[in-house]
């Protein structure tokens, strides 16, 4: 399915473009502010072979697309004429939002449209620092230079950058709060900070008021807070002002008010706020690393189900900030490293060949930090791979902080995160940590999930237990319906005969009995069996699924052959099937039921392996 057609069904189950308050995007996945959340159905886009997952969390309808989510959101704001990710500013609604999910809108708003340059530059100094640790560059090159310069700026400068998608954010003038954070770090300001810490006071004064100057390049809490403060400041004035003047004062007194209300109070308050939460933390940290990273390393990737994980942002580049360098980044890698060595067990295990195919293209993606395909396509609807790599991110991430590992760069958490831990020393014990525990997450999680991670009939040749001659094995793995459950009149009311209805876990059709196929639809969509002792069934793979004309479906056996319990009989494209819009629900007939006195399940259980027993009938 093509971009276009993806964003006309992401605009249709949002409500329509009527109903977007704000739309943004980060790595992965597209971030609507809807006006209505009762009108959008992600049930339905769940089904869209585009879209990975969608989640509701921190106020935000977030559809999950994967790598591709830039072409998409490009689609998407050209179809509903959105000019720029903040087309609209969100409106009142009337219902209440808690302040946690405020505050995880607030950041992934502010962070989201940078995060990409952000963990670039990261990047770009870790390379750096691993290039002055081999000697390949001199920090007197010019060479060195031009690239630090590259890799720098983006920090250097942060207040401007984070003033223009805050002042966004919050309603008011992009322009006027980003010139509030150039404020912060103008050469005039830093000269009087560097005069004020020479002389030991303050030297300059704001209408007799003596100001505190703070180095203010690299931070993030002051110019949020600026830039909420002129934006409030920017809405009072439009009130008021008379619309012929208000383009011209509006900005001026946004930014009279603000620069020094700033340097005189907002600043040193969010200074403190700052250096409060990265002692906050650092307390924790001390008492116990390996704990801390014990519970960072399980809990990381569920806090990205949820699209939690914004809320750290602010606290690692503030790390970042006071300290210069930060030990929560750190912990997060073998969370992820435990999910890529999921997916790598579920590659190595599976049969299907679709989801060997994800497994594969998901564990590539994780390795540089992208994790959503591998957690929502393959891991989470496993549920066992994914569990075994919270546990090694848990075991990882431990090992990572009794290592006490540091970053001294911000940017995602991958495979180049290593090189953002060389200390300006050089290669020490603290990096070796951080790579043994990447390496015992990812080893430790892909040998579980190849033990125990997948169902043995994804895994195994079919086990099938012992049967008697009345009884009927579960020719599939998936999850039982009573025939009555069934989304087909015919089949529903039982005048094709008893049995029970199975939902498909995977694409293959085993002999649920010893005898022989007795008949086999062209389009190889259905197969009638004849057991040893008369029983004749009809396994129809799916509802509607002959319109397929055969196409995904492959057959094993022709009409004639001998059958024994585990024999394959079909294998079928089971999530090809499901895009082309078909239900997999496989009744499990017996065609002569009218010849026995009952057909009766023999498990209540919602769920069943193939090979296990299944059906048995009463003579």
């Amino acid at each position: 399915m093509g971009y276009q057609e993806v964003a006309r069904d992401i605009l249709t189950h949002v409500g329509g473009q009527e109903n977007i308050s704000s739309l943004v995007h980060c790595a992965t996945r597209l971030r609507f502010k809807l006006k209505d959340q009762k009108q959008a159905n992600a049930e339905a886009l769940k089904k869209n072979p585009g879209v990975i997952m969608v989640v509701e969390s921190g106020g935000q309808f977030q559809v999950v697309i994967g790598n591709h989510v830039h072409d998409v959101y490009n689609e998407v704001c050209a179809q509903a004429g959105i000019k720029d990710d903040s087309v609209q500013q969100p409106q009142e609604t009337g219902e209440k939002v808690n302040l946690f999910n405020r505050l995880i809108d607030i950041v992934s708003s502010i962070f989201t449209p940078f995060i990409g340059v952000m963990a670039a530059s990261g990047i770009l100094k870790g390379l750096l620092a691993m290039a002055v640790v081999f000697d390949w560059l001199s920090t007197d090159s010019g060479t060195y230079k031009l690239w630090f310069a590259a890799s720098d700026s983006l920090f250097y400068f942060f207040p401007l950058v984070l003033g223009f998608t805050a002042g966004k954010k919050f309603g008011g003038n992009p322009f006027v709060t980003m010139a509030i954070g150039g404020a912060l770090t103008h050469p005039v300001v830093m000269q009087a900070l560097d005069a004020t810490s020479q002389a030991g006071a303050a030297t300059e004064h704001f209408l007799g008021i003596p100001i505190t100057f703070i180095n203010y390049s690299s931070s993030v809490i002051p110019i949020v807070f600026a830039a909420w403060a002129s934006c409030w400041i920017e809405k009072q004035s439009n009130k008021v002002l008379p619309s012929a003047v208000r383009n011209f004062f509006t900005p001026l007194f946004c930014l009279a008010i603000t620069v020094p209300l700033t340097f005189l109070l907002i600043g040193p308050a969010a200074t403190w706020l700052s250096q409060m939460l990265a002692y906050g933390y650092q307390a924790i940290y001390v008492f116990a690393p390996w704990l801390a990273g014990a519970v960072m390393g399980a809990i990381w990737q569920v806090c990205v189900i949820f699209g939690l994980h914004w809320g750290m942002v602010p606290l690692m580049i503030n790390n970042l900030s006071v300290f210069g360098h930060d030990t929560l980044l750190p912990l997060l890698l073998p969370a992820i490293m435990g999910q890529v060595g999921a997916c790598l067990g579920v590659f190595l295990r599976t049969r299907d060949t679709r989801m060997k195919m994800l497994a594969g293209s998901a564990a590539s993606a994780g390795i540089f930090g992208i994790t959503e395909p591998a957690v929502y396509g393959v891991t989470l609807p496993h549920r066992r791979p994914f569990i075994f790599g919270c546990i090694a991110g848990a075991v990882g991430g431990a090992i990572v902080g009794f290592s006490h590992s540091n970053v001294y760069s911000f940017g995602f958490a991958n495979i180049f995160t290593i090189a953002q831990m060389i200390p300006p020393g050089g290669i020490d014990a603290s990096v070796w940590g951080a790579v043994i525990g990447m390496f015992v997450a990812l080893v430790l999680s892909c040998v579980l999930t190849c033990i125990a991670g997948l169902p043995r009939s994804e895994t195994d040749v079919p086990v099938v237990a012992q049967a008697s001659e009345n009884d009927i094995l579960a020719p599939m793995s998936g999850t039982v319906l009573e025939m009555n459950q069934v989304p087909d009149s015919t089949f529903a009311s039982g005048l094709l005969g008893g049995g029970a209805a199975i939902i498909p876990l995977t694409g293959k059709v085993i002999a649920p009995f010893s005898g022989e196929v007795a008949s086999l639809f062209e389009t190889r969509h259905a197969i009638g069996l004849l057991s040893d002792s008369g029983i004749e069934m009809l396994i129809h793979i799916g509802i509607d699924t002959v319109k397929l004309n055969g196409q995904h479906f492959t057959s094993h056996v022709k009409v004639g052959d001998k059958i024994k319990p585990g024999d394959l009989l079909i294998e079928f494209d089971r999530q090809a099937i499901l895009d082309a819009g078909y239900d997999l629900a496989t009744p499990v007939i017996i065609s002569n039921s009218d010849e026995y006195t009952a057909v009766t399940r023999m498990t209540n259980s919602h769920s069943i392996d193939s090979g296990m027993p299944f059906l048995t009938v009463t003579r």
